[in-house]
């Protein structure tokens, strides 16, 4: 079967209004892809910003996967959520990003958006710590089946910077120029 290592880092989260965040995210992909060895999910410890609108995670990721289809090829989902002082916390940030298809480094920003608040309550609940809404589905994320009814914000990008190492790709017909 055909390989991919996914070695690299969750490295920050930069244009966000709130101070304390962490990140969980997921590695998706088909039926045809087996998790050989490492996590498909995981979750950054809180990291907060005073001066700079950046919070560094450097969440490393270490993901080996095999495959006999390029079907399904891999996606990195990444919530972000922000934590207030009494360790109450809400999503502020939804995004995803297809792992490259091609060997080597790369650097990605993933944007993110969040849902927008749908009335003054809502609104302030969120601007003063109480927290924002949340998707009930995270599938929304990546189908755009449903995600169309949804009124949505922009939010801040997550930096991820990936190390691809592809194997035996060339026994199944697939060639990366």
């Amino acid at each position: 079967m055909a390989e991919v290592h996914i070695i690299g880092q969750i490295l920050k989260a930069v244009d966000f209004a709130e101070p304390h965040l962490y990140c969980k995210w997921s590695l998706q992909s088909g039926n045809a892809w087996r998790l050989v060895q490492g996590e498909v999910q995981g979750q950054s410890h809180v990291a907060s910003h005073r001066l700079q609108s950046s919070s560094d995670f450097a969440q490393p990721l270490d993901i080996h996967l095999s495959t006999a289809s390029v079907q399904g090829w891999p996606r990195l989902l990444v919530e972000v959520y922000a934590v207030n002082v009494l360790q109450q916390s809400w999503p502020v940030g939804y995004g995803f990003v297809h792992v490259p298809s091609t060997p080597g480094t790369h650097r990605l920003e993933i944007g993110t958006w969040k849902v927008a608040p749908n009335g003054l309550w809502q609104s302030l609940r969120e601007r003063f710590g109480g927290g924002g809404a949340a998707l009930s589905k995270t599938d929304l994320l990546y189908s755009g089946v449903e995600r169309y009814k949804l009124q949505t914000l922009s939010s801040g990008k997550v930096i991820v910077e990936l190390n691809l190492i592809f194997r035996k790709f060339d026994e199944y017909g697939v060639e990366f120029k």
